[in-house]
């Protein structure tokens, strides 16, 4: 039985007394104290060399440790995380494994504690999160099937004016295709940088965004002017539901990042908020590993332009053969048999199409965006799960 902790000195000490004393044979003298005859030669020519202090208990960790991170990797790791503050130590260790392939970097456990002991890791505040919800949005295999655009929070800004940050982002690369600051989240200037977007990266197939101005109104189909020019495009706009931003989470997270690294202290004016933007960009993209890309991929990695380029001229709305096909007016009616019937006036000189159902209903179109049902019976437009048997 071993020595118990709480009095191993003092057995210790009674077993080298007990040997001084001649008395007893080592094994005898091992039997009594219950310990082995290695321990008790251990204990012997420890006090034989250092004496009574030879006998307090040592550590037995390694005096080295083979596996233990050099100085000069640590001296990376903390020169990564001065350089780019608001990365973890994940991001850190994925980053040096592809900049330095020939070294074996600490896991990220390690490169944490690393962090820790220097100084360079806040403790978070906890964050409650809402369960995801299902929704049958565009499916994302590859590069533009679907973006992401959103104005997320306001940056105050030193002269006392506020920066709406319009961004966009590629959901399946992750690439951050556009990050400008507005003064106001209008539609002619968010036209603007959509299109400058769309001339530099081509066209997606889908544009997910919320359901607030400019992407969306309370016009019928939720349709904006800069959701018409979408249509017209050939580009599907895609909303989440109100008040479900994680609906939208790939974009959400981004903005997380994109705040805690750009938004303070805050900047003297736009331009130089704009600029923080632009080093912003250049870094989420060409340097940042992303942890959904794998291997340490940046979205610069992943990324490809569209095949679809932004045209020259927005080509006229075709319709299959068997639609009806009618001309919103500018007060924002149709006729219909002589009759005027109420879009929206937001399709006001766009031609809508109507596919037949059944003899009195028709599923009314503009483009490929369903906006509902027209009941020739009452003359109106209503939503097809309002539609009356």
């Amino acid at each position: 039985m071993p020595w118990k902790e709480t009095c191993a000195m003092e057995q210790r000490q009674a077993f080298i007394d007990a040997w001084l004393s001649g008395e007893f044979a080592m094994s005898e003298l091992c039997r009594r104290f219950e310990i082995s005859r290695p321990t008790g030669y251990k204990w012997l020519t420890r006090f034989r060399g250092e004496g009574l202090p030879g006998l307090r208990a040592r550590s037995s960790a390694p005096l080295l440790q083979a596996r233990a991170t050099s100085a000069d990797q640590i001296g990376a790791i903390v020169r990564l995380k001065h350089r780019y503050p608001n990365w973890g130590p994940l991001t850190i260790r994925d980053w040096l494994r592809r900049e330095y392939p020939e070294q074996t970097w600490p896991a990220v456990s390690t490169t944490g504690e690393i962090l820790k002991r220097h100084g360079l890791v806040e403790p978070r505040q906890r964050r409650h999160h809402t369960p995801p919800a299902t929704q049958p949005f565009a499916s994302v295999s590859g590069a533009n099937d679907v973006w992401s655009a959103d104005f997320k929070g306001q940056f105050a800004l030193g002269d006392e004016r506020v920066c709406y940050p319009l961004t966009i982002t590629d959901n399946y690369s992750r690439f951050l295709l556009c990050c400008h600051g507005l003064y106001r989240p209008g539609y002619a200037r968010t036209r603007a940088y959509y299109e400058r977007t769309f001339r530099e990266y081509g066209l997606p197939r889908v544009v997910r965004t919320d359901n607030g101005s400019p992407f969306a109104s309370i016009a019928i189909g939720g349709l904006s002017a800069l959701s018409v020019w979408l249509l017209k495009l050939g580009v599907l706009p895609e909303r989440i539901d109100p008040g479900q931003p994680q609906q939208n989470g790939r974009h959400e997270r981004m903005h997380r990042t994109l705040k805690a690294a750009t938004a303070k202290p805050p900047k003297a004016n736009l331009s130089a908020q704009q600029r923080a933007f632009n080093a912003f960009r250049s870094e989420y993209n060409e340097e940042r590993p992303h942890r959904s890309l794998g291997d340490g991929r940046r979205p610069h990695d992943v990324y490809r332009p569209s095949p679809r380029p932004y045209p020259v001229q927005l080509a006229e709305i075709e319709y299959a053969d068997d639609f009806a096909v009618r001309k919103v007016k500018q007060e924002g009616h149709m006729k219909w048999h002589g009759q005027c019937v109420y879009i929206t006036k937001v399709l006001a000189g766009e031609h809508i199409a109507l596919k037949p159902l059944d003899h009195d209903c028709w599923e009314l179109y503009f483009a490929a965006l369903p906006l509902g049902i027209f009941d020739a019976r009452t003359g109106k437009v209503i939503k097809p799960w309002q539609r009356s048997v």
